[in-house]
């Protein structure tokens, strides 16, 4: 006949391993000599063991029909659709950036910069100082004719500018 551990047999009958053990100790329950226990004498103890669910029938698998199943598609499906946006907007200022360079990289035909040292003799001529001291004229707005101001002609010169330690041992003067 099959012989069982205390293990097998708490697990067959879904028993505390201690009752076992109890059962033994007060000889309701008797062991082999290599300590394991005949099933014909489990039965005579405990009884028939209850038959657990077999491990045959269906078990119930999320079915794509769930609901968490459902979220979790809707979720994908709208992370696609943002990276699919987000990947619309990377080409238009891809786009946008090449067009700008493009155009700075443009030299343009009739402009003169800052760093040009000549000017042609007829803007030369054009040119005059202007001297003006009311606010009311130069209101701010850029003009065509660039706007110069005087400097003084007699200017004092400042003051020779006195370190730490001369402050105190050189002599104003």
């Amino acid at each position: 006949m099959k012989s069982l551990t205390v293990l097998e047999l708490s697990k067959l009958y879904n028993i505390n391993r201690q009752t076992i053990y109890n059962n033994i100790k007060k000889g309701i329950l008797s062991k082999n000599s290599d300590n394991k226990i005949d099933f014909s004498e489990a039965i005579r103890v405990f009884g028939e063991p209850s038959r657990k669910q077999d491990v045959k029938e269906p078990v119930k698998i999320d079915s794509p029909s769930s609901a968490e199943v459902l979220l979790l598609r809707q979720q994908i499906d709208m992370l696609k659709n943002q990276l699919d946006d987000a990947k619309d907007r990377e080409s238009f200022y891809q786009n946008q950036i090449e067009t700008i360079q493009r155009l700075l990289e443009a030299p343009k035909a009739n402009m003169t910069t800052f760093t040009d040292k000549e000017q042609p003799q007829s803007n030369a001529a054009q040119v005059q100082p202007e001297l003006s001291t009311d606010d009311e004229e130069n209101d701010g707005l850029a003009t065509a004719e660039p706007k110069r101001i005087q400097v003084p002609q007699h200017v004092e010169p400042e003051p020779e500018k006195r370190g730490f330690w001369s402050r105190f041992f050189k002599p104003y003067g």
